[in-house]
């Protein structure tokens, strides 16, 4: 073999290590093939079909690895579905993330999966460190030929490789940053994880404002200038510039802590009186910021909007008499309670502290509703009192809600948080620090010097339905038929809640939504097919008002 290049046993199974410019490649391959050049030539003269087997994954995976720790992007590329996309990514590996040695360990296929590890030593300008991470492949059979090859996709590279983003080392972009609290604690990824896509987009976005020095790194390049880059690795440090965030490190950890208990779940809170954000958490910690960015359906917290609508429009108030029956029907669309509730000689409070779809869809689309409300009423109020569809401006990528105009059976379902709405956690949250404050202060994250940045502005709620929404709330979260009272135990007040719950692409348990405030604290939290909104969504929130 050439100098620079040898095959080793690790574990029981085989390590590349290349190294040196030319990576010794093609006596590497030929010491896995055994120089048969008639391998493939067989494949492909007797097409196979049915199953990848054991000894096929572990064969293409072997030879993949091989290739491309050897450097040789063309020959890896040829082994995989697509060649195509992936030569010219392999070859970025090599010389973008100035990658001059590799040992990438397979593990144990599992059916056509194959995990594996890499350890690569990237070099520039003198300096070397090592790069390791795990990630995995999978094989698939040609479309055409049958033959087993690895299924291309940019995480085979990397596990946080995304398609059109690039592995690249060199002089950073802008300098690193220390993102601090609002008391100057410092934040960091590792003990706060969720907060790792945030601090990235702070650096990309404000990293140049805050007097900090650029270093040598690697990094992922995400090819856009709306999706920040990802750090992976410093060769040479530089000197952090120190960006001021609003977050509460007391608040964020009881996020983190809370969210930690489910699947897939996201929190916000926010300050009413200021429109601070003090907390921020997904689990899983790492990847998209669903709680900023999901847009999916809230549910029965969007009767807070649904009920100040009603109240702007003169149809009621919280001691308006309603009935709650349990399904009602409207445009030849029939909508029922959850778990099929009902009640008799009641008010609009009471029919919002125990959710009842029914009665706020014939309070809403009742004969002067029919007659006085368009389609875009719901729209209009989310706009005009909780800025809801406007642009907000918080620091990081953020979804700004949308309660778009509808027709027929969507309009119903949108009074009750169904239908084409979606909102994040963050704009749930705002929901609530409205109604805490009387009027919507858009949520921010750092100051608006930042970036000079204008904040979105909507008019305060009129007292009454100010007032109203809050007595609605407070009875949420504290009478005993409430459905956020158990949830909202040991809360300190004054406070207010409002439970949730969606149905989404007709699963059969629902996504999970509670919003509330405490004292100058809001903070509402979405947990996928977590049910009851007091049951699942309702703790997490609780801990971080508490936290608060």
């Amino acid at each position: 073999m050439r100098s620079g290049a040898k095959v080793a046993i690790v574990g029981g199974v085989f390590a590349v290590v290349a190294g040196g410019v030319g990576y010794g490649g093609y006596n590497l391959w030929n010491g896995i093939t055994g120089g048969d050049s008639t391998v493939n030539a067989r494949a492909e003269s007797a097409p196979r079909t049915g199953p990848i087997t054991d000894e096929e994954a572990t064969a293409t995976a072997k030879d993949f690895l091989a290739a491309w720790a050897a450097g040789e992007s063309d020959k890896a590329a040829q082994l995989t579905n697509d060649p195509v996309a992936a030569g010219p990514a392999l070859l970025a590996y090599k010389e973008g993330a100035k990658v001059s040695k590799s040992v990438i360990t397979p593990g144990t296929p599992v059916g056509p999966r194959v995990p594996f590890t890499v350890r690569a030593t990237v070099s520039y300008e003198g300096v070397s460190k090592d790069l390791s991470y795990a990630s995995e492949l999978s094989v698939v059979r040609g479309l055409t030929t049958g033959r087993p090859l690895v299924r291309w996709q940019p995480t085979v590279l990397h596990p946080k490789l995304t398609v059109g983003a690039t592995l690249r080392t060199g002089t950073a972009k802008v300098a690193s940053v220390k993102a601090v609290d609002r008391n100057g604690v410092e934040l960091t990824k590792e003990k706060y994880p969720s907060l790792g896509v945030v601090i990235d987009t702070l650096r990309q976005r404000y990293g140049a404002e805050t007097g900090g020095t650029t270093g040598v790194e690697t990094w992922i390049d995400s090819g856009s200038e709306t999706v920040a880059d990802t750090p992976l690795l410093v060769l040479r440090k530089g000197k952090p510039g120190t960006i001021e965030t609003t977050l509460d490190a007391g608040v964020q950890a009881a996020a983190e802590k809370a969210v930690k208990a489910y699947g897939q779940a996201s929190v916000a809170a926010v300050e009413p009186s200021t429109g601070a954000i003090r907390a921020v958490a997904n689990s899983p910690a790492e990847g998209f910021n669903t709680a900023f960015q999901g847009a999916q359906a809230p549910g029965s917290t969007m009767k807070i909007v649904t009920a100040a609508m009603i109240m702007q429009h003169g149809l009621g108030g919280p001691g308006s008499p309603v009935e709650c029956s349990p399904e009602a029907s409207w445009k030849g669309v029939t909508f029922h309670n959850l778990d099929h509730s009902s009640f008799k000689g009641g008010t609009l409070a009471k029919a919002f502290r125990t959710s009842c779809n029914t009665a706020f869809l014939k309070k809403a689309l009742g004969p002067l509703g029919e007659k006085d409300l368009e389609d875009g009423a719901l729209g209009e109020t989310a706009r005009r009192y909780f800025g809801i569809g406007l642009t907000w401006q918080v620091g990081v990528q953020a979804w700004d809600g949308s309660v778009p105009v509808s027709q027929g059976g969507e309009t119903a379902a949108s009074y009750i948080g169904q239908g084409k709405i979606t909102m994040s956690a963050l704009n749930v949250a705002s929901l609530s620090a409205t109604v805490r404050d009387g009027g919507f202060r858009q949520p921010y994250l750092v100051a608006k010097e930042y970036g000079d940045r204008e904040f979105a502005t909507a008019e305060r709620l009129p007292g009454e339905i100010a007032s109203g929404l809050r007595q609605m709330m407070k009875e949420t979260a504290t009478e005993p038929d409430g459905t956020a009272t158990r949830a909202m135990a040991g809360v300190p007040g004054p406070k207010g809640a409002k439970t949730g719950s969606a149905e989404v692409d007709g699963r059969d348990t629902s996504n999970s939504w509670f919003t509330g405030y405490s004292g100058d604290l809001a903070a509402a939290a979405v947990v996928q097919a977590g049910g009851h909104g007091g049951d699942a969504a309702g703790p997490v929130v609780a801990k971080v008002l508490k936290a608060g």
